[in-house]
């Protein structure tokens, strides 16, 4: 083991910020936040949290925002939407099936196709609440949720959505991480059998993931983090869905920024090169970070982290003045 995951605290923490109540952290932060449970048209329970602007003026947009593989909201992830929320977005996402407080065994992921479907309700019902209905509205997405937000705009293009934020998309799983041949033809086979079965061989993605050793201690002691080896379904549907994106790229529409470390070792830089590339929306962006990994939005230093949200929240502004 890293000696890096052997650092543990002395207390751990009751959130990723330290021991500060939750409302009373918000508070101190000039926003607020909310807690809830959606069901979905398939009668299935997901956990929802918002983060909202305490200004009584209208915020300036709506953030729709989609998790990793193994996450969930109530982490570290929450330091984004606290941020924007700071800059004026309503923020609104939901833990996955299978995921955080949501129903479903956990980090199994059977479905991709049923995760979209249950996101493009979600996010449904919040771009027709009223009062935020004439708000321009964006996807955000991380790593396998950055690949779900492509999944819902292709899907559900009467959803209206303004643009994408997608931070290390997983277009395709990096060949640095994906298993050999003939490991996925053998997780295939049996996979149809024993599906939830957790044995898939990976590195430690956590590992690759976050840069600083003191933020690796924060997100290890996540209490929802899934930190078993990947479940045989899972494992087969990502390969699944990759694949079929990958082809898919030229389709995309929606007006998008990419944002990818080029040290990223868990989902492939080039991929994302390839997605503005091939890509037909007529807004599109691109930047490539020298030296960052997979987690640029928590796991790097300090510095590297403003550097990326500095760059979200200049594309947003652009973009809102448009919408103005």
């Amino acid at each position: 083991m890293n000696e890096e995951h052997q650092i543990q605290p002395k207390t751990p923490l009751p959130n990723y910020w330290g021991s500060t109540p939750e409302q009373d952290y918000y508070t101190q932060q000039g926003i607020k936040s909310t807690n809830s449970f959606f069901t979905t048209p398939t009668g299935q329970t997901l956990f929802t949290k918002s983060w909202l602007p305490l200004s009584p003026s209208p915020p300036r947009g709506i953030i729709c925002m989609v998790h990793g593989y193994g996450n969930d909201v109530s982490w570290t992830f929450q330091a984004t939407p606290i941020f924007l929320a700071q800059n004026g977005f309503s923020c609104f996402a939901l833990d996955l099936p299978g995921h955080g407080k949501s129903e479903g065994l956990k980090a199994f992921v059977p479905d991709v196709d049923l995760v979209v479907d249950c996101c493009a309700s979600f996010f449904n019902s919040v771009v027709e609440t009223p009062g935020l209905q004439n708000l321009p509205v964006f996807l955000f997405g991380e790593s396998m949720g950055g690949a779900i937000c492509l999944l819902i705009s292709l899907k559900y293009p009467k959803i209206r959505f303004n643009g994408a934020i997608l931070i290390a998309p997983m277009c395709k799983i990096s060949d640095k991480v994906r298993p050999r041949w003939p490991i996925p033809e053998i997780l295939t086979f049996v996979g149809k059998f024993i599906p939830t079965l957790p044995i898939v061989p990976t590195p430690d993605l956590l590992d690759k993931s976050v840069k600083v050793a003191e933020k690796k201690v924060i997100a290890v002691m996540n209490p929802l983090r899934y930190d078993g080896k990947p479940r045989l379904g899972t494992v087969i549907e990502l390969l699944r869905v990759t694949d079929y994106l990958s082809r898919k790229l030229k389709n995309v529409t929606i007006p998008f920024v990419v944002l990818h470390g080029e040290a990223d070792v868990v989902t492939d830089p080039n991929v994302s090169r390839e997605l503005f590339e091939a890509a037909e929306s007529e807004d599109k962006t691109i930047k490539i970070y020298p030296g960052m990994v997979h987690s640029m939005l928590f796991g790097e230093t300090d510095e590297n982290v403003e550097l990326v949200r500095s760059d979200i929240l200049g594309w947003l502004n652009e973009r809102c003045k448009r919408e103005a």
